[in-house]
């Protein structure tokens, strides 16, 4: 299973963040509305919110060049409910690269299945900003 997808929904600005920050419109908000994440883990929880929100054009923009995929499909049978870092590496403001280890928990729309994407992520800083490299996904990830 990769980080899959969720379905479109309207953007929460005045609740609180998906990722787990502040209100959307003070955490991730700005940067899916174009501005640049300062580090690996700022373009990770974004990256989050916008499989939560359903915003797969910023999924693509975020995305390497040299890895991104033509389009990126969202599931809406899964719902994103919580994001856990497990731990950085780099990634800071004056790195060129960056790991961060993260738990995305899901559920099922239908089943009401839940479960844990665990996977660590390879980031890249280009032309000022961070893009998603890929990843490395935890096969035993967890079913509830």
């Amino acid at each position: 299973m990769s980080f899959g997808a969720a379905a479109h929904r309207a953007r929460p600005h005045g609740s609180r963040c998906p990722c787990g920050g502040e209100t959307f419109g003070a955490c991730c908000g700005p940067l899916l509305d174009g501005a640049a994440a300062a580090t690996a883990v700022e373009l990770m929880r974004s990256r989050f919110t916008a499989f939560a929100v359903g915003d797969a054009g910023y999924l693509l923009r975020t995305w390497h060049p040299m890895t991104s995929p033509a389009s990126v499909d969202l599931d809406a049978g899964l719902r994103w409910e919580r994001l856990e870092i497990v731990r950085t590496a780099a990634g800071g403001p004056d790195d060129a690269r960056g790991i961060v280890e993260f738990r995305a928990h899901w559920r099922a729309s239908g089943s009401g299945e839940r479960g844990v994407l665990h996977e660590t992520s390879r980031f890249r800083r280009a032309a000022g900003g961070w893009l998603y490299v890929d990843g490395d996904v935890d096969e035993g990830a967890q079913r509830r």
